[in-house]
């Protein structure tokens, strides 16, 4: 069993929701990284998505893309996100850690190498947001050869086709996108969320997570009455770049802020 499947069975065991945060490794520079992924976890974090920076994050909206272009500015590249994985791990052992990216950065690294290299850095499972169930074959099974876990979208425009498509290859859970648009957009639903995961559960045996649009502690725990995870991207990416010219203060910053969600979260269970 992999390590986001005991933490969500963990979970499941306590009656409570993951929390989820979203950053862009690298942003605003590599050597803040690795100690924010230890602040998140501290004030709460169950499972960290950790974005690949590339160079045309086309489903992100305007904060996360000037995220990724902070952290290309640096020069982090693939390589350097397994190098911070790795550190991460020298001192946690249990906190699963999604990469989410594009397809582009793995392919030119070459899918073995890929897996191999992520495997043995820590990390447990990838999101690969330009890859369709449909062309996904190889990348599918070199990814769990090695064990790790691929994480798929869907929508509110997904078909029950496409929800029972992705239910088949998909390991590790299901990320709910909660409005239709990029990151950052718009304001939910949680009504239409409500029943919209309704009919994933109905195909689906994975846990599901919802992200977009969760901007504060209210919004989180909404979500948390229906979602098994609460994933949280923009709003924490817009406080690290308010932050960028002191990125010292970043960590405990993003840390008060992930304590806020996890109260709320805990509070609606």
């Amino acid at each position: 069993m992999s390590r986001i499947a005991q933490r969500f069975e963990q979970l499941k065991a306590q009656g409570r929701t993951a929390l989820v945060p979203f950053v862009t490794a690298g942003d605003p520079g590599p050597a803040t990284t690795v100690p924010l992924m230890h602040a998140m976890v501290a004030a709460g974090a169950d499972i960290i998505e950790l974005g690949v920076p590339f160079s045309d994050p086309m489903a992100d909206g305007p904060v996360i893309q000037r995220a990724t272009e902070r952290a290309l500015a640096q020069g982090v590249r693939l390589a350097d996100v397994l190098e911070m994985v790795r550190a991460f791990r020298e001192r946690d052992s249990e906190t699963p850690v999604v990469l989410m990216g594009y397809l582009n950065p793995i392919e030119i690294m070459g899918y073995a190498a890929f897996a191999e290299r992520a495997q043995a850095a820590g990390v447990d499972g990838a999101l690969i947001v330009d890859v369709p169930p449909e062309e996904g074959h190889e990348l599918v099974t070199t990814l769990k050869a090695q064990g790790l876990d691929l994480v798929y979208l869907l929508a509110p425009t997904s078909t029950d086709d496409r929800i029972k498509r992705i239910g088949g290859v998909a390991s590790g859970f299901v990320y709910y996108v909660s409005v239709k648009g990029v990151t950052g957009a718009a304001n939910l639903d949680t009504a239409d969320v409500a029943e919209h995961l309704a009919r994933i559960r109905s195909a689906v045996e994975l846990p599901v997570g919802v992200g977009f649009g969760i901007r504060d502690a209210e919004t989180a725990a909404r979500v948390a009455e229906v979602a098994d995870a609460v994933i949280v991207g923009s709003a924490i990416v817009g406080r690290i770049e308010a932050l960028a010219e002191t990125p010292e203060r970043i960590p405990e910053t993003v840390a008060a802020f992930l304590a806020e969600l996890r109260t709320a979260i805990d509070g609606a269970r």
